[in-house]
């Protein structure tokens, strides 16, 4: 019976500038053996100068850094590492901090005060496709997409972006909306992960983002999703 190749793991990349968290943390991603820390630092210029050259499929960034924003660290991570997981964790709940993040590419955003925070699973859901976001920072984007909205309509000046997208690219767009893995999508839609990668890079241009969370938002933005689509999956 051939024997199947060892799984590689998932590298992991943590910024955090507090000592305790930070150690919490990598003893968190060192606790799954699916995982591997890379590289673990606790402000942003060592980070830049570590994505220079190292290569990571998730980032787990705090915001409030000692010497700049995560939001660097997130920018720079999409440049080098594009095909990355990128995580929020932090203590700010501010609406501009959240969307700055979700802007540059951070696919979840989870606070650190949210209760027990399995930073395991989250990762994991990350890595599935999924969007880790605690619910107090689901609520307000959602309270700013439906606001973004009602000015829309109130200026009559709503852009009929849909017309932009083919119909393979709105159903695949509805279906991430709603935390569809690229692997769910393939197999709904019975096309290759290749195909469907292929049609979401064509999506982030058309949308002029850099994201999955970036993508639902400005689709929402533009009246290309309803609010149900944001829906948990059954």
């Amino acid at each position: 019976m051939p024997q199947q190749a060892p799984r590689v793991p998932v590298s992991i990349m943590i910024v955090e500038d507090d000592a305790v968290t930070r150690r919490s943390l990598c003893l968190a991603v060192e606790s799954e053996p699916s995982f591997q820390l890379v590289a673990a630092f606790d402000s942003v210029k060592p980070s830049l100068e570590w994505l220079e050259n190292g290569k990571v499929d998730v980032l787990l960034t705090d915001l409030g850094l000692p010497d700049g924003s995560g939001i660097e660290v997130i920018r720079a991570c999409v440049q080098h590492c594009p095909s990355a997981d990128i995580m929020v964790i932090t203590m700010s709940s501010d609406e501009d901090s959240i969307l700055a993040s979700i802007e540059a590419g951070a696919a979840g955003y989870v606070l650190k005060d949210a209760g027990r925070l399995d930073i395991v699973r989250a990762l994991l859901d990350l890595r599935a496709g999924g969007s880790p976001i605690s619910p107090l920072i689901a609520r307000k984007v959602l309270a700013r997409m439906r606001d973004g909205k009602k000015a829309i309509a109130a200026n009559g000046s709503e852009e009929t972006a849909i017309t932009i997208l083919t119909k393979r690219e709105a159903a695949i767009l509805d279906l991430i909306a709603r935390g569809d893995s690229y692997g769910e999508v393939a197999r709904l839609l019975s096309v290759s992960v290749g195909t469907v990668q292929t049609h979401v890079k064509n999506i982030y241009g058309k949308l002029s983002v850099h994201s999955r969370g970036a993508a639902v938002y400005e689709a929402q933005r533009r009246g290309l999703l309803q609010m149900g689509s944001l829906k948990a999956k059954d």
